[in-house]
């Protein structure tokens, strides 16, 4: 077993709004991780008197100790239980009903000698290294599945020369139809776990044999950049470089990326740098031979009614 683990705020004169953990319990039968991606609200809309990186510590810590100390619960209800938990640490001082109260997405992962267990709410990401070298990302692809009319207005700021007038108010037009869809009913929006613990049904789950997992990395959007925003390998690459050079050598890939572009010109995004996070848990041997990939595709679950 070997876990590895790196996080990095993308402005070094800001907190670090990731968390990012891992645990193996002391029977030595297994263990679980959490990684979480804060969502930074605009200054004066926070919604909350403590601030995201509290919030991240509190909700990632709770996910942890669940996961890891009640395995009669699914990663659905510790992830519900640990929203409950947070919830119930401010709502006496914080507006938890405000549309930007604290959020972040979810990665969790929990394995014994069986099997392994996986959870992904939003745009963070989780690798599956199989036996034989395979990766099978398990995402969570409402982010990227919005009504036509966002990508419209997408395009559009891409198009407007950047630091003018007009690709600034374009740039809040679109931000603002984007958070319009935040946690929206529906089905026509995206999930991030804030107050509500009922978001936890939505998150994209499974469970593998542990025989045919080798390994499992997790990453915020700011460490998946390497593939995701500037291209420079696939998955299973990605997980590659983490494995041979370890995870703060990808942090430190994608900074020399952004360094590159600063102003986002070749490789639009939304913050120049952001806030990274990567564990990489290498399982070792399973007890008995492993077969073909173990997961099927999924798609991320709706919810129902309106």
């Amino acid at each position: 077993m070997r876990i590895d683990m790196t996080g990095e705020a993308g402005d070094p004169g800001r907190p670090n709004e990731d968390y990012a953990s891992a645990a193996l319990p002391s029977s030595g039968q297994g263990g679980a991780l959490v990684v979480l991606d804060g969502v930074t609200p605009p200054q004066d809309e926070a919604g909350c008197t403590h601030g995201v990186p509290w919030f991240t510590a509190r909700l990632g810590g709770a996910l942890l100790e669940l996961a890891t100390a009640r395995r009669d619960l699914t990663l659905r209800a510790c992830l519900s239980e640990a929203i409950s938990r947070t919830a119930a640490g401010h709502v006496s001082t914080c507006d938890l009903s405000h549309r930007r109260t604290p959020q972040a997405t979810v990665v969790a992962a929990r394995w014994d000698e069986e099997s392994v267990e996986h959870l992904v709410l939003s745009d963070s990401a989780l690798l599956v290294e199989h036996p034989h070298g395979s990766v099978t990302p398990v995402l969570d692809s409402r982010l990227g599945e919005l009504p036509p009319h966002i990508s419209s207005l997408r395009s559009r700021v891409r198009a407007l020369p950047e630091g003018s007038a007009e690709r600034g108010a374009a740039r809040a037009e679109y931000v603002s139809a984007v958070e319009a869809l935040r946690n929206a009913p529906g089905g026509e929006g995206f999930y991030t776990a804030a107050a509500d613990p009922a978001v936890a049904s939505l998150a994209v789950t499974g469970t593998a044999p542990r025989a045919g997992v080798r390994a499992l990395l997790a990453l915020t959007d700011g460490a998946a950049r390497w593939s995701q925003t500037f291209r420079l390998g696939d998955w299973s690459a990605l997980l590659g470089l983490v494995r041979k050079e370890g995870s703060a050598a990808l942090v430190a890939r994608v900074r020399e990326a952004e360094r590159a572009d600063p102003h986002g010109s070749a490789y639009p995004r939304g913050k120049t740098h952001d806030d990274a996070s990567v564990v990489f848990a290498e399982l070792g041997p399973a007890a008995r031979a492993a077969g073909p990939p173990a997961l099927r595709p999924l798609r991320s679950p709706r919810p129902t009614g309106s």
